[in-house]
């Protein structure tokens, strides 16, 4: 819809402004093209009792609510469909009638749980077992002596900065199947509930090293706006035997009671290596342990998203594989072209001179190169050009000689796991857990 259609509308209104068709389906275009202000003054112009059909009113509502008037929309707003709650849930909040707008809000999602939003939600201050009829038992965390509470805390590494997908170049593939089967399922979890469909579960990220791995599980915490706790491997192990398997136990409780929450475990394989290549009974028990938090068995893991990244799938206990603990695999792909570009502008974003590198041009330089391989690269770069800028007494900004030059220093660091995983792809791969990394390899001619 363009503006000479707007323009064309406000003539025709200016001749006929008894015209209460006209006026609705103005206010509808201006709604729509974003010029909150001008529908809001066309609105204002009408009686509630002018406006008769349902979505006429419910227009009319969003733009009050939107421009901050709770008082209007309410005038509007008679039917009791679940959609209209939620818009008095809104309206109720603008007028600080918090327990109102809870009531509304909890009705609406009882009656449709597609209608859910965890951080409107959460601005009501809504109880978290207020959309649950279901009991949820409680558990008390049983740990010895050794695993204090100040450990545990000290385990839990959330991180201070929230990112989210925009901030991870490429992988939109990727991403796009995240979001359909993680990120929805947490926003909207009564939905899921409802047709029985668990939420939370296992989900491993495999690829070669520096390709976005870690970064990937944070923006998908980001994404979840769930508690990010962030596992560090030798923080977990632990010379005294039993202590390893209760530390890891005390962190799944630690998630269990704040849901919704992601763990992350980067080098996973250190925890869920395959037990009959291990001489240390210690070591499977810890496994066997690790298998048991996942299955939740005696806990309840709703809400709870594990997230495990390694560069060796092969080397992880099958039983980790099994529908109900990682049965989700996600193959994590050095970065083709456009994922290469949009890395690279990131990168080279707000350094000297960074705005004239040709991005694209050096993507086409680079294949093979992982995230943190462009990194390297433009590192190496800059540092040419603090070189120069050091002898020649002046700043000398970034250009594309520098980077053209930093490629003759810097290789593409994926090759050699491209190699091993084509083995354990063309050979191991009876179940089709290395497709993916096939389907790569035939692709990109590797």
């Amino acid at each position: 819809m363009d503006n000479n259609y707007i323009n064309s509308m406000e003539q025709a209104l200016s001749l006929s402004p008894d015209n209460f068709i006209l006026r609705i389906t103005l206010i509808q275009a201006l709604y729509e093209h974003q010029q909150l202000s001008t529908a809001l003054s066309l609105l204002k112009e009408v009686e509630s009792c002018q406006v008769e059909q349902e979505l006429h009113q419910i227009l009319a509502a969003k733009i009050f609510i939107e421009s901050g008037d709770g008082e209007n929309a309410l005038l509007f707003l008679s039917s009791n469909l679940p959609e209209v709650k939620i818009l008095k849930a809104k309206a109720y909040q603008i007028l600080n009638e918090f327990s109102l707008a809870r009531e509304f809000y909890v009705e609406a999602v009882k009656e449709n749980s597609s209608l859910e939003d965890i951080d409107f939600a959460r601005e009501l201050r809504v109880a978290k077992d207020a959309l649950d009829n279901s009991k949820r038992i409680k558990l008390t965390v049983v740990a010895n002596d050794d695993t204090d509470a100040v450990e545990v805390t000290r385990l839990i590494k959330p991180r201070e900065e929230v990112i989210s997908f925009s901030e991870v170049g490429g992988l939109a593939d990727v991403k796009k199947q995240i979001r359909k089967k993680i990120i929805t399922p947490f926003q909207k979890p009564s939905l899921f509930q409802r047709f029985k469909k668990k939420v939370g579960g296992g989900i491993l990220l495999f690829g070669p090293p520096g390709c976005g791995k870690t970064l990937l599980a944070r923006a998908t915490a980001g994404e979840c706006n769930a508690t990010f706790i962030n596992v560090v491997i030798s923080d977990i192990l632990d010379m005294y035997i039993g202590e390893s398997e209760k530390k890891l136990h005390a962190i799944f409780e630690q998630a269990r009671q704040n849901t919704p929450s992601v763990i992350f475990f980067d080098e996973i394989e250190s925890l869920a290596a395959k037990r009959q290549h291990t001489r240390e009974a210690t070591s499977a028990k810890l496994v066997s342990q690790f298998l048991s938090e996942l299955d939740g068995f005696a806990q309840n893991n709703h809400g709870v998203l594990i997230l495990g990244a390694t560069n060796v799938p092969w080397a992880l206990d099958p039983a980790f594989r099994r529908p109900g603990r990682f049965d989700r695999v996600v193959f994590i792909a050095p970065p083709d072209v456009d994922a290469r570009t949009d890395i690279l502008k990131g990168l080279l974003k707000d350094r000297p001179g960074g705005e004239s590198v040709d991005a694209q041009k050096i993507a086409r330089l680079t294949s093979g190169f992982s995230g943190a391989d462009l990194m390297n690269l433009v590192e190496t770069a800059v540092d040419e050009a603090i070189d120069h800028s050091i002898e020649s007494g002046e700043e000398v900004p970034l250009n594309q000689t520098f980077v053209k030059e930093a490629l003759k220093e810097v290789n593409p660091t994926t090759l050699e796991w491209l190699t091993m995983a084509r083995n354990y792809a063309k050979y191991a791969n009876d179940s089709g857990q290395y497709n993916e990394v096939l389907a790569f390899l035939r692709k990109h001619g590797k």
